[in-house]
């Protein structure tokens, strides 16, 4: 069951603008990765389910954040239909995470009140989703579309939260670019979670780049 209700979620999105997004099938660097993305700053973890078992691993997740991260919220994401999105719910998840729109998973996430948030690419898409109560529409993949695919949205619909993933990167120049287009927030991976980082074991140079990232978020938002 979830710890955050979706407004809670929402506001946390629209506040820290930022979600990092990770996978890893390792437990225990999983639990390092995510403290020190928390110690950065980071209060939303967007757990991208793309492995064999990766629910018992988000399952265990879970629970050490509950334990130890006070404040943390977790979701997933690459979920795929309603019944995935209803086992990740069941193993706490705050919000979920869709790489397309599937009415399947709004029905399910509505009925717990949990935040979901679908991949779109069109404005067809994206008024959909409001029309099946999407508080937070992803853009995926964002590097396909860009701002101004954004900015482009917000003129007919200034009421349209979006957050990209994909294409985002934790430079100036990049979210400046986002955020200046009307960006509620945006979805960040291996831009941030770094191969190099897993392999190095490098979690204080991780929490480091969160913290920076996040500066740049609020600097480029005022």
């Amino acid at each position: 069951m979830a710890q955050f209700t979706r407004i809670e979620v929402a506001n946390a999105m629209k506040e820290t603008g930022m979600i990092p997004l990770f996978f890893n099938s390792d437990i225990e660097l999983s639990k390092k990765v995510l403290k020190a993305c928390y110690d950065g700053g980071a209060r939303l973890m967007e757990f991208t389910a793309r492995g064999d078992f990766a629910h018992e691993v988000f399952g265990e997740l879970t629970k050490y954040a509950i334990a130890e991260l006070p404040g943390m919220i977790m979701g997933v994401g690459s979920v795929t239909d309603g019944a995935a999105a209803s086992l990740y719910m069941a193993l706490g998840a705050n919000f979920i995470v869709t790489p397309v729109l599937r009415e399947d998973i709004a029905i399910a996430c509505n009925r717990k009140k949990v935040l979901w948030s679908p991949g779109c690419g069109s404005l067809t898409e994206i008024a959909r989703a409001e029309e099946l109560g999407c508080e937070i529409v992803k853009l995926f993949p964002g590097d396909l579309y860009g701002p101004k695919f954004v900015k482009g949205i917000k003129g007919p619909q200034p009421w349209t939260s979006i957050m990209p993933t994909g294409g985002v990167a934790p430079t100036e120049e990049n979210l400046s670019g986002w955020f200046n287009a009307g960006v509620t927030c945006v979805g960040m991976g291996s831009q941030l979670i770094s191969k190099d980082i897993i392999a190095n074991k490098a979690y204080a140079q991780l929490e480091q780049d969160v913290k920076a990232a996040l500066a740049i978020v609020k600097k480029v938002r005022k």
